[in-house]
């Protein structure tokens, strides 16, 4: 499926500065719709070492109210976390109504770096498939809107980013010797993507890759998915910005083009088949209300 996508992909310099502040006001207005409704937003950033996670979720709460939404970045579960179910750390930090809860990695741990490193036996990671699924149903039953990103790069430009980090004494830090292991290690990390697509992959947690060697396209894909989630979901008009176009192909629809099934019916929103002017729409759009 990895294979499939083209990473070539660029946003011009000049057309993102045309395009972009229109949609982080766009991001601003859609999360006060989300507290006024009450909707629980759940965003999760997965990807390679080095694909941009960090600075993606620094472009996409740049906007935000930070009154409404919190981060967490997710790490190894520490000792007291251990003595419950797995996922107990996870159920802790879902957000209250009408906030957003943005996870910098998250359970997906579980069947990633647990599984390629053995860190846990076979039949766990194999069930965490299961539990995941699970999970996620539950809370999407409960009304959260879940939108997962996975930010793909090659092994070519993962190297490129390690050294070009390297030089620079400031950033040097940022790799580690246990980096340049997941590097070596690319295509075990590759099949454990590959997998983790097609076991996890549903119409109420659907994944979006998205192709992150350039980071202009990588920051307008992540915030137009967002905000065309939100729309879709909050039932309001959406607005269509017309540079650049960016399409969303979702994971479920290539899964099932290798395995030779139908998919669960999932629609395919054109975010570029109409410009609607931004200040026109906003006059449409209820008066929000600002978190206390």
């Amino acid at each position: 499926m990895l294979e499939k996508i083209d990473l070539n992909k660029k946003v011009p310099k000049d057309e993102f500065k045309a395009v972009f502040p229109a949609i982080q006001e766009r991001l601003y207005t859609v999360q006060k719709l989300s507290w006024d409704a009450r909707i629980p937003v759940v965003i999760l950033f997965e990807g390679w070492d080095a694909s941009g996670k960090g600075t993606s979720i620094q472009a996409l709460t740049e906007p935000l109210d930070p009154r409404g939404f919190k981060l967490y970045p997710i790490r190894a579960a520490r000792t007291y976390e251990k003595a419950h179910p797995w996922l107990w750390r996870f159920w802790a930090k879902l957000p209250a109504r009408g906030e957003w809860a943005i996870f910098d990695r998250s359970w997906y741990g579980r069947v990633l770096v647990e599984r390629v490193e053995n860190l846990i036996p076979e039949t766990e990671w194999r069930r965490g498939y299961r539990d995941i699924v699970d999970f996620e149903r539950t809370i999407a039953d409960d009304g959260h809107l879940i939108i997962k990103f996975f930010l793909h790069i090659s092994q070519k430009e993962q190297k490129r980013r390690f050294n070009q980090l390297l030089e620079d004494p400031l950033t040097a830090w940022h790799v580690s010797p246990e980096d340049w292991e997941h590097h070596r290690r690319y295509d075990d990390w590759f099949l454990a993507y590959e997998e983790m697509f097609e076991r996890t992959e549903s119409e109420w947690g659907p994944w979006t890759i998205v192709e992150a060697t350039d980071r202009r396209h990588t920051r307008l894909k992540i915030a137009r998915t967002i905000i065309r989630a939100l729309e879709e979901r909050l039932g309001i008009s959406p607005i269509e910005f017309s540079l650049p176009v960016i399409e969303y192909d979702s994971v479920m629809s290539m899964i099932a083009d290798e395995n030779d099934v139908t998919p669960a019916v999932t629609e395919k929103i054109n975010m570029d088949k109409a410009k609607i002017d931004l200040s026109a729409s906003k006059k449409k759009d209820k008066k929000v209300k600002h978190p206390k």
